[in-house]
């Protein structure tokens, strides 16, 4: 008898199938090509079998009427069809022995109806009957760009170390399609919808141990069992990080979350002890979601708290030492050697040599006055990471300034943060980022985010080291 396959051996296959079918295959431009256009255009490298009740191709692949009539094995079935529909295609892929499914049709749990309920009940009963898995209903299914798999069309074809959870579609694509311009690289992906199979618990689980995943990034709108989920969360976080943007905790997005997903959301004071108890890291709102998964993604391990902050605007020279005492980090002891070299060729008025060094406007014309002291002070041994807010005055100015924070960073060893000037336009983020150096917006994100990971940094080596109790 074979041995039943865990959870985490599932999802690995399903992450990476040998063949795909995709049941409902529109023939000309409908939302569900999108599915093969996703696959064809991240180089999907198995079997594709489109399936439909009458075409004999489709783009150019041979299409099959139905599950059972396509020769090979099936690991991932796609299912596109009307949800009045989905029930006997799911009949049909159990009795073909497929591994997962990926629902993407809504109409169920999520209408409140006890007609949706029903189905999606029955859905479940027959895939656990057969071993088979589902993803959602009401979901975009899997994206993993070292497998090739997608769930639409121009995601990046690099993997990185983010996986990512999610119960909505939308979101989840949005995120996929947005992070690289934010140095976020994803190993794999999941869209979750209703959940009415594989859960979120599931996803922590097999992200936790899953060697392509360095962080846990995930968008929930409700949790299915709160044990199973704590136990995966604490499991997890000891590991590496686990990022969690949680809706649902207000009246108004409980009843959105539950008309969206079928979410219960749940409230804040059971969210707030999940969070302490698992070791998860909050976060509330998707710009906040980007930055701080960029943030984990790009800064080093081992994070110091002593920084170096250096400002062309005198004002948020001071705002950035502000944030970098209320997130708990220090400003760093500027050697007198360091001042020394700075005091070379920095201008002497309207400028300061203490931390933080504020070169004054003469720096916006003369680029080279960022580029030097922040290199003189990424070499000062008393500096651990470097805040730089700043910009040149024209584009090949600019470039100058971006090449230089990112080879400081790579010379020094030492993290580069740098902070956007507020009105100043400028394309910076995606270099940067793209080149490992993290960008924020505001000074008073960039400091909280890299306290954060920082502190969390601490908290793994005291979570997965405890001290052995004395008696």
């Amino acid at each position: 008898m074979e041995k039943k396959k865990s959870v985490t051996a599932q999802l690995h296959e399903l992450f990476n199938p040998r063949s795909v079918a995709v049941v409902g295959l529109p023939r000309g431009m409908k939302s569900g090509k999108l599915f093969l256009i996703a696959l064809q255009d991240l180089g999907y490298p198995g079997h594709i079998y489109p399936v439909h009740p009458e075409a004999r191709e489709i783009d150019g692949i041979r299409a099959y009427p139905n599950i059972s009539a396509i020769p090979g094995p099936i690991d991932l079935a796609i299912i596109l069809v009307p949800h009045q529909s989905v029930l006997p295609v799911v009949k049909d892929c159990a009795a073909k022995g497929v591994k997962g499914a990926v629902l993407f049709t809504a109409g169920y749990k999520e209408t409140g109806t006890d007609e949706g309920k029903a189905l999606e009940a029955e859905l479940t009963r027959i895939a656990r009957g057969s071993g088979m898995r589902l993803f959602g209903p009401n979901c975009m299914g899997l994206y993993s760009p070292k497998s090739g798999l997608s769930f639409f069309p121009e995601l990046s074809k690099k993997p990185g170390p983010v996986g990512f959870i999610s119960h909505s579609g939308s979101l989840a694509n949005i995120i996929g399609r947005i992070g690289p311009q934010k140095g976020i690289y994803f190993s794999k992906a999941a869209s979750l919808g209703n959940e009415c199979d594989l859960n979120s618990a599931d996803l922590l689980a097999y992200f936790g141990d899953d060697q392509d995943t360095g962080v846990i990034g995930g968008y929930l709108e409700g949790i299915k069992d709160g044990p199973a989920f704590l136990s995966a969360l604490k499991d997890a976080s000891k590991k590496k990080p686990v990022v969690l943007w949680k809706v649902g905790l207000t009246p108004e997005g409980n009843q959105a979350a539950a008309s969206h997903t079928g979410a219960l959301g749940g409230s804040r004071e059971i969210w707030n002890a999940v969070v302490q108890q698992g070791g998860a890291i909050p976060v509330n709102g998707f710009d906040i979601l980007l930055d701080t998964l960029m943030g984990f993604s790009l800064l080093p391990p081992s994070l110091g708290d002593r920084m170096a902050i250096l400002s062309g605007p005198g004002g948020l020279a001071v705002a950035a030492a502000e944030a970098c005492g209320n997130a708990g980090l220090r400003l760093a002891e500027i050697s007198p050697k360091t001042r020394s070299v700075l005091a070379e060729f920095i201008p002497p008025t309207g400028t300061s040599l203490k931390n933080p060094i504020d070169v004054g406007l003469t720096a916006y014309l003369e680029i080279k006055i960022y580029t030097h002291a922040a290199k003189v002070l990424s070499e000062d041994p008393g500096v651990d990471s470097i805040v730089v807010v700043g910009r040149g005055m024209t584009p090949e100015s600019n470039d100058l300034y971006i090449e230089a924070m990112i080879q400081g960073q790579r010379d020094s060893g030492k993290p580069f943060v740098v902070v956007n000037i507020p009105g100043l336009d400028g394309d910076f983020a995606k270099r940067l980022c793209q080149a490992g150096v993290p960008f924020f917006d505001t000074v008073e994100r960039a400091m909280a985010i890299y306290a954060q990971v920082r502190a969390y940094q601490l908290w793994q080596r005291t979570a997965s080291n405890p001290e052995p109790v004395s008696g």
